[in-house]
């Protein structure tokens, strides 16, 4: 029989004269798990030629020597059948083309794109919210969907609908059918011998049907009916079959635990201690789930508007870096003229050539390298559901804001402390710690219930029918009759003595609820300190978008100068050299100041929750399906508004009402030009910085 003749030898164990059971076992479990397990092969091979283990002490048995159907297809790895749609991401996936690397830019198709435009596309092209990580891949059942609010209501186990199901009336029925044939131990010739037959044969039939419905007071209802069929040849009987049955109702009603709309509402009825699964639990996770719903759509939203201006900035990267390639190549060509003509030296042309070469590195790179253009472009592709390359190159249109931002803090600090969507998610794990409380409160008394039954009962030969002349003809005539009649009522009461899982989960309960209190507070102190620093972020780098402005313009004056005197033959080529690097990187960061004051301004209105509003991203429901719209139709033509609610006892609300997080707020950004005390740290003589150019 084949062992481990398909194995690499680098795996296969020695043999042993003191492991023959082990390795028959060992053998047994690699064959099946060939492809899982081949690492620990290695090691285990080890093991057996140095000694034995527990296995030599298992006798060999009849599975060591039989190979199992299994053992050749259990690990084998198989492509899945499943059925997929043709959508939008997936053809966007198949339409890719062979990715740019290093192209020029100026040769390829554009397609202008708005910032608005651009997260138009983002939140409009897929149900799945994409992040710049794309964590889909390695993640997929923690990535956020527009699904997910929807899975949460429908969710069997926790959703709404599967918190009001507990209210839902209950229909069960049952019916069966048995036969007896029992010999009975009489002695013939007896009195009972002529009275008992000797073999007990009998026909039995049950049905059972019962209608149940809970309260939200955490009352019962139930309406029960049986028939018990009978054929049987005892004696004494006035019927050989009879039907014997009754229509019962009945009433339980809790007194202290399990009653009250609070305490239904919050841990539905006939809940367990600790166990909170009420329409109101319900309503407060489909809450929640809205709110990390919303969370995910600010990030998409967020890294929509950070991979627009990074690809803006690229640009503008790219191109001062051209500029410094064309100086340098200049330079160099001039060094060269001077050199052949006698007038220059050998090393200027060395570091003129080597300048060019370092600057054309640096295109390449802002070209086509990690942090790239190119990159840069497909990163905004994806975020936007286009495919990774199509012949077109993006290119943002939107002017970036280069104005002093002015706003109210207070305002502000108000704002975010109540549109942050983290905070108002807090607040709805607060207000289930607090329902489950109050529950858990509720819970701890004893279990005392009023139950109330009533009783028709009858007896018939047949089940309906007959000639209704004689008693007991039919069962239902004799029941409808309401001769007889019985009923029972009685409290019926269960104490654990001490009450102590009730006062368990009173003290867990009261345990949840403060360090939610405490988690708030904590969100709401990081919330203020994240609006700080955003607060100052805008400040600073709209000071620095200023000073490398009047930096760029110094650096340009400075090599201006330089080549008039380089060429001028008064000053080293040195000189020039550096002030062309300088010029350069003075162009870049100037740009990306620019980019990092218009992510400050986003992060500003992130940080205060109205990044939604900032960006006119509206959140609102699906359509419904047209058979939604007709039930609804229905349903409402039967419901009529109260005619004196004040006479009604109504609990009270979940929330204090709706909440827009895209709604137009308060305005707490002016924009301003700069003013003179804020440039007069400045040496050089200040200009305001223009907006960038949207041209490459």
């Amino acid at each position: 029989m084949r062992r481990n003749q398909d194995k690499p030898l680098a795996t296969r164990a020695p043999a042993s004269p003191f492991c023959r059971v082990s390795d028959r076992l060992k053998s047994s479990w690699r064959k099946s798990r060939r492809a899982a397990l081949l690492a620990m092969l290695v090691g285990a091979t080890t093991v057996s030629s140095v000694g034995c283990s527990v296995f030599d002490r298992i006798k060999d048995g009849p599975h060591d020597t039989k190979a199992s159907y299994h053992d050749d297809f259990a690990m084998r790895i198989e492509y899945p059948e499943v059925q997929q749609c043709a959508t939008a991401p997936s053809e966007a996936a198949k339409q890719a083309t062979e990715p740019l690397a290093l192209e020029d830019p100026s040769k390829i198709p554009s397609l202008e794109l708005t910032l608005e435009q651009a997260i138009q596309l983002a939140v409009q092209q897929s149900p799945v919210l994409r992040s710049i990580g794309g964590t889909v891949v390695s993640n997929p059942q923690g990535t956020t969907t527009t699904f997910d609010p929807a899975l949460a209501h429908a969710n069997p186990l926790t959703g709404t609908e599967a918190a009001l199901s507990a209210f839902d009336a209950q229909f069960s029925q049952q019916l069966f059918w048995s036969n007896a044939d029992q010999p009975q131990n009489i002695l013939a010739g007896s009195v009972n011998a002529q009275f008992t037959p000797r073999a007990l044969q009998e026909d039995y039939a049950t049905y059972i049907a019962e209608l149940s419905k809970q309260t939200a007071q955490g009352a019962s209802f139930a309406l029960r009916h049986n028939i018990n069929y009978n054929d049987s040849n005892r004696p004494n009987r006035a019927f050989r079959s009879d039907f014997v049955g009754f229509l019962e109702a009945e009433y339980r009603q809790p007194l202290l635990q399990g009653s009250g709309t609070t305490f239904n509402r919050i841990a539905g009825p006939n809940s367990g201690i600790g166990q909170y699964n009420g329409v109101l639990i319900a309503r407060v996770n489909e809450d929640v789930a809205l709110a990390d719903f919303e969370a995910a759509v600010i990030s998409l939203v967020a890294d929509v508007e950070q991979a627009y201006w990074d690809l803006s900035v690229g640009y503008r990267v790219l191109e001062a870096n051209v500029k410094g390639r064309d100086a340098a190549l200049q330079t160099f060509q001039y060094q060269q003229v001077r050199l052949e003509a006698g007038a220059g030296r050998s090393d200027e042309e060395a570091q003129a050539q080597s300048q060019y070469y370092q600057f054309r590195a640096q295109v390449e790179a802002a070209l086509g390298g990690p942090d790239g253009l190119y990159t840069r472009e497909q990163r905004l592709r994806y975020l936007i559901g286009l495919p990774a390359s199509d012949g077109r190159l993006l290119k943002p249109t939107t002017t970036p804001t280069d104005v002093r931002v002015v706003f109210d803090w207070e305002s502000a600090l108000g704002q975010a402390l109540t549109r942050r969507v983290e905070v108002r998610r807090q607040r709805f794990n607060l207000k289930r710690r607090e329902m489950e409380l109050t529950a858990a409160r509720l819970n701890r008394r004893p279990r005392l219930d009023f139950l109330g039954q009533y009783r028709f009962r009858g007896l018939g030969d047949h089940l309906i029918g007959g000639s209704d002349k004689e008693q007991f003809d039919n069962l239902y005539g004799s029941i409808t009759d309401g001769n007889y009649q019985e009923w029972q009522a009685g409290v019926e009461m269960q104490l654990p003595v001490g009450l102590r899982a009730a006062s368990a989960a009173v003290a867990h309960a009261n345990l949840n609820l403060r360090r939610e209190r405490a988690v708030l507070a904590e969100t709401e102190l990081r919330v203020s300190h994240d609006l700080s620093d955003s607060a100052r972020q805008i400040m600073l780098t709209h000071q620095l978008l200023e000073t490398n402005y009047n930096r760029y313009l110094a650096d340009q004056r400075q090599v201006d100068v330089l080549r008039r005197r380089y060429r001028d033959g008064t000053d080293n080529i040195n000189f020039l050299l550096q002030a062309q690097r300088q010029v350069v990187t003075s162009e870049a960061e100037f740009y990306t100041s620019l980019t990092n004051y218009n992510l400050a301004i986003r992060d500003f209105h992130r940080q205060k929750g109205s990044l939604l509003a900032y960006n006119q991203v509206q959140l609102s429901e699906g359509q419904w399906a047209p058979g939604a719209y007709q039930d609804a139709y229905e349903t409402g033509r039967h419901l009529t508004p109260r005619r004196n609610p004040s006479d009604v006892h109504i609990p009270s609300p979940l929330t204090s009402g709706p909440f827009d997080p895209s709604a137009p707020q308060m305005q707490t950004f002016m924009n301003a030009p700069a003013t003179d005390a804020m440039l007069e740290s400045s040496p050089q003589p200040t200009a305001e910085p223009t907006p960038a150019p949207t041209e490459n």
